[in-house]
């Protein structure tokens, strides 16, 4: 009898501190300030993209969006309005997922959606779907400068547009996986180091297989950028730059950075 009357309050004392524990753990859920999105961010880039000025929570906050060429640099360029954000937790397909809005009136679309739906050992990250004319994001070529060494060189001027159609990657038992396409675009693109503007315009998809495979061609322009590489284990391309009959005299000095020159071709490589 002395045990069992010993014991009950020691389980409840249990119950108690289990209770506590729990409740501690959902304020810090639900209540986790932006700031720690901005460090987790910060740290997962190298100090290359940061939320300056985070404000509101993990769930519902808005910062200045900066790029940077790493820790310790002061050459870095800012979006010209700050961005917001509502994650919240939804039901995906019979599973636990989240649901991020971006909010930024000058370069992303309000009305597009960031899935992920979650499970035990799988991840499925789902872009919402958006055409070239009517892409996802807009953002100014310019804010590339804040990236460093190329791009402060070049000083490129004109517009990224990302879009994409039934863009899906998945981790499942440790291995990823991509289905869809998703297009970047560099439009009317012009850089400080050539008299001719616009250069031209880009488009580089990224379309899922088993290896994902990347192909980048010339719209339109006096410059002229080709290639095609994958992602896989390593980052692999091979691409060219050339430039249009009557344009090799003003494009020289760009064609000599942007990759190796071989005659008039200048050779762009990676991994």
């Amino acid at each position: 009898m002395i045990r069992r009357a010993i014991d009950a309050p020691v389980r409840h004392s249990r119950w108690a501190i289990a209770g506590a524990l729990v409740g501690l753990l959902l304020a810090v859920v639900l209540f986790a300030p932006a700031a720690w999105l901005a460090s987790g961010i910060a740290k997962a880039t190298g100090d290359r993209l940061l939320l300056i000025d985070a404000r509101g929570s993990l769930w519902t906050g808005s910062a200045r969006l900066v790029l940077s060429p790493g820790a310790g640099s002061r050459d870095a360029s800012e979006l010209p309005e700050r961005l917001g954000w509502r994650l919240r937790p939804v039901w995906i397909d019979g599973a636990v997922g989240l649901k991020l809005v971006l909010d930024q009136s000058c370069c992303i679309r309000p009305d597009a959606a960031v899935t992920a739906r979650l499970g035990i050992s799988r991840v499925n990250l789902r872009l919402p779907d958006a055409s070239p004319d009517q892409p996802w994001i807009r953002w100014p070529a310019a804010w590339l400068v804040g990236l460093g060494t190329p791009w402060n060189t070049i000083a490129p001027d004109g517009q990224i547009a990302i879009s994409a159609q039934q863009f899906v990657v998945e981790k499942s038992k440790g291995a990823w996986q991509v289905q869809g396409m998703t297009q970047l675009e560099l439009r009317d693109f012009s850089s400080r180091l050539s008299s001719l503007s616009p250069l031209g315009s880009y488009q580089l998809n990224l379309m899922g297989a088993s290896t994902p495979q990347l192909l980048l061609q010339t719209q339109r322009g006096p410059l002229q950028l080709s290639g095609q590489g994958s992602l896989g284990a390593r980052t692999r391309f091979e691409g060219e730059a050339t430039a249009a009959p009557g344009s090799e005299a003003a494009l020289a000095n760009l064609l000599n950075i942007i990759g190796r020159r071989d005659g008039v071709r200048s050779i762009i490589s990676v991994g």
